[in-house]
C-alpha cells in the first residue's frame, strides 16, 4: 500500500513561498535550463512529488493533463542518467503516439543540461525499421506504448536490464485500453534495482493491483482538481434515457456552439451518438479507444483545425486532445467520477475565455450530480429543454468551417508547414488568409483549408509541386474513417 496521500488543492499551494526550484537542491545547469526555458516556479504536483522523487521514493501521483505533470517525473530521471553510458536506463510507457511524442519533446528539452542524451520514441503505426536502426545506434531514454515495446523486446531489439527509472505515464488510460498484460511483460524485462514512478489522472481499482505488483513502498501524492467556475457556465437539463440524442441537437441547434466537444461514457454511445448528428447534418465525429493510430489522428486533426464542429468522445479517448478554444462541452452522460466531470468541462473557458458546460442527466443519475456538487461546494443549474427557444424556421446545423487535405509524405520526406504554404501561396495561387493550420507528422501532413476552395486545392496541389515533387493529396471527408 502507498503512504497516506498528500492532497492540496491548488490556490493552497500557490500561496507557498517555497515553490522555486532552486529549493530542489538541482544543479546550477539544471537550474540554468530550465530558467532559459521560462520555468521557475513549480506547479502543484510538481512541489508535491520532485522532493521524493530526487530522494530515489517511488511514487504514485494523481494529477491532471495540463498539469505540469512530465516536468515531474523528467527531472529526476534526467538527473540520474549517466551519458557515458550508451544502455536504455529509463523506459516511459504512454497510452497513445501522440502523448508519447509529447513526453519525448519535453524530456529533450529537460535534458539540455546534460550533454549527448538521446531519447528516442517506439509506437505502433510507425514502420519497425526505422525504430531497429535508431536502438542500433544507442539510447538513453526511451519513450513508447507497450505494445510497440514488447514487440522490440520479443524481437531482441531492446534490453532494459539497466533501467534505473519506469515511469508508467496516463495509467488509468492504459489500463482502459486493455494494456495491463503488456505492461506486466514489459516490467518483467526492467532491472530490478529501479525507481517507479505512476501517474494517473483518475484512481480507478487497477491502480492499486498495478501499483501493489510494481511499486515499492511508494508516496502518493494528489493534486485536487481545480476550475475557475468564473468562466465556466454550467447548466444541467434533466432528461430520460431514450430522449439523449435528441436533447444533444437540440442544444446545439440552441447554443449554436462554434465547436463542441460531447462526452459519452461508452464507445457504442459514441458511435449512435455521431450517426445521429450526421443524419441530421451536424459536422461530427467520434474519438474512442479502438481506433487505430492513423483513424484517430486523423480525428483529432480535423476538430483541431475546424473542419468538424462536433466531437463526441469516450473519457480515455480524448486525453491527450488540446483545443485552444472550446466553445462548449456537453456531458451526454454524466460521469459517476465527479472528478472526470470537472476534467471534462474544464477544457472549455480557457485562457480567459467564457466557457460553456451543458450536463444532462437522468433520474439514475442524480446520485452523481449530487457528488459533483459537493466536490464543486455549489448547487447545480438546472433549465428545461422545453423552454429552449426552437430557431424561428428551419435551420441547417452550421457548418464546418474549414476542411482538410491530407498530403502523402511527411517528415521522413522532410517536407516542412513552410513548404507547403509556400506551395500553396505560390504556384497553386492561393491566399494565406484562406489557409488554416498545417500538420506534419512522419508521413502525412494534414493541411486545413476553407472549406469552398477545398477541392480546388486538391486539384492545384495535385498538379503542382512540393519542394521539387510531386504529391498525392485528397481530401478527407467526415465519413472516411466512420466505422
Amino acid at each position: 500500500m502507498a503512504d497516506k496521500t498528500i492532497m492540496h488543492p491548488m490556490d493552497t499551494i500557490k500561496n507557498n513561498e517555497t515553490l522555486g526550484f532552486e529549493t530542489l537542491g538541482l544543479s546550477q545547469e539544471f537550474l540554468n535550463n530550465l530558467h532559459q526555458l521560462g520555468l521557475t516556479q513549480m506547479t502543484p504536483i510538481q512541489a508535491l512529488s520532485l522532493p521524493l522523487t530526487l530522494k530515489g521514493e517511488d511514487l504514485i501521483a494523481q494529477a491532471s493533463t495540463g498539469s505540469g505533470k512530465t516536468l515531474a517525473f523528467a527531472l529526476p530521471l534526467v538527473q540520474k542518467l549517466e551519458a557515458p553510458r550508451l544502455n536504455v536506463q529509463a523506459l516511459v510507457l504512454c497510452p497513445t503516439r501522440e502523448l508519447a511524442d509529447q513526453v519525448t519533446q519535453e524530456i529533450r528539452r529537460f535534458a539540455r543540461a546534460v550533454d549527448n542524451i538521446k531519447v528516442i520514441t517506439l509506437c505502433g503505426g510507425v514502420a519497425l525499421r526505422a525504430q531497429v536502426n535508431s536502438l542500433m545506434h544507442g539510447a538513453h531514454v526511451v519513450v513508447g506504448t507497450p505494445g510497440r515495446i514488447l514487440d522490440h523486446i520479443d524481437k531482441g531489439n531492446l534490453h532494459l536490464g539497466a533501467v534505473q527509472t519506469l515511469v508508467l505515464d496516463e495509467a488509468d488510460r492504459m489500463l482502459d485500453m486493455g494494456f495491463m498484460d503488456d505492461i506486466k511483460k514489459v516490467v518483467q524485462h526492467c532491472g530490478v534495482n529501479r525507481q517507479t514512478l505512476l501517474f494517473s489522472a483518475t484512481y480507478p481499482e487497477g491502480i492499486d493491483q498495478l501499483a501493489a505488483q510494481f511499486l515499492r513502498n511508494p508516496k502518493s501524492v494528489k493534486v485536487q482538481v481545480q476550475l475557475d467556475l468564473g468562466v465556466v457556465e454550467q447548466i444541467y437539463f434533466q432528461v430520460t434515457e431514450s430522449d439523449r440524442f435528441a436533447a444533444t441537437a437540440k442544444l446545439l441547434e440552441h447554443y449554436q456552439p462554434a465547436n463542441a466537444l460531447a462526452f459519452c461514457n461508452t464507445k457504442q454511445q459514441c458511435r449512435e451518438l455521431v450517426t445521429y448528428l450526421q443524419a441530421l447534418g451536424f459536422s461530427a465525429m467520434a474519438l474512442f479507444g479502438e481506433l487505430e493510430q492513423r483513424e484517430r489522428d486523423q480525428v483529432m486533426v480535423q476538430f483541431a483545425n475546424r473542419s468538424c464542429n462536433i466531437l463526441v468522445a469516450t473519457d480515455v479517448a480524448a486525453r491527450g486532445l488540446d483545443v485552444a478554444e472550446l466553445a462548449a462541452v456537453i456531458n451526454v452522460d454524466v460521469s459517476p467520477d465527479p472528478e472526470v466531470h470537472l476534467h471534462r468541462i474544464g477544457r472549455t473557458g480557457r485562457a480567459g475565455a467564457k466557457g460553456l458546460a451543458l450536463t444532462l442527466a437522468d433520474m439514475d443519475e442524480m446520485g452523481f450530480v449530487g457528488r459533483i456538487e459537493q466536490l464543486q461546494n455549489r448547487e447545480s443549474t438546472w433549465e428545461e429543454l422545453s423552454k429552449l427557444s426552437a430557431p424561428s424556421s428551419p435551420t441547417r446545423p452550421l457548418p464546418a468551417p474549414m476542411a482538410t487535405l491530407q498530403i502523402v509524405g511527411g517528415r521522413k520526406e522532410k517536407i516542412r508547414a513552410g513548404d507547403v504554404l509556400g506551395a500553396m501561396t505560390g504556384e497553386a495561387g492561393f491566399q494565406k488568409e484562406q489557409i488554416g493550420k498545417i500538420n506534419v507528422n512522419e508521413f502525412s501532413t494534414y493541411v486545413a483549408v476553407n472549406a469552398d476552395i477545398a477541392r480546388e486545392a486538391v486539384k492545384r496541389l495535385s498538379e503542382g509541386r512540393i519542394k521539387g515533387k510531386t504529391v498525392r493529396v485528397r481530401l478527407l471527408g467526415l465519413n472516411t474513417i466512420q466505422e
